[in-house]
């Protein structure tokens, strides 16, 4: 009996993985489809992150996304085997423009890196900040 317990935990978490990642793809290409038809001058996954991350300070539980995407981030790997191919391909042009990608790739990098930290920051010490409102409203009640 505690095999089919087993099995059915897996095929649940395997189709629970597999919904969310549904999901998240639904909403990719949902906000992809808006930026062309809209004309938006931002990429269609930044607005579709935005628009998880809207939903989720409206409440959607963080249960609803949280498994696909620790598997997405968990096989990011994979996402990265088409940049090596085109390094394979384009390999004169990364010799002779190789320079130039360099800095823009280290440029980017740190930008990405220093506005997260930033955000983390400041996300941080909000949460701090309404622990602490809420700790003050219940001592006074």
């Amino acid at each position: 009996m505690t095999g089919v317990y087993v099995v059915a935990s897996k095929l649940f978490s395997f189709t629970r993985v597999l919904t969310q990642i549904g999901l998240l793809i639904a909403i990719w290409l949902a906000s992809d489809w808006l930026v062309l038809k809209v004309g938006l001058p931002i990429p269609g996954g930044v607005l579709g992150l935005g628009i998880v991350f809207v939903l989720l300070l409206l409440g959607v539980p963080l249960n609803w996304v949280k498994y696909g995407a620790e598997w997405l981030l968990a096989e990011m790997l994979l996402f990265f085997v088409p940049a090596v191919v085109a390094l394979v391909k384009y390999k004169a042009l990364f010799i002779a423009e190789g320079w130039q990608l360099l800095v823009v790739i280290f440029l980017g990098t740190t930008l990405v890196m220093c506005v997260t930290a930033i955000v983390v920051d400041r996300c941080f010490k909000w949460e701090h900040h309404l622990r602490l409102a809420r700790a003050k409203k219940r001592s006074t009640l």
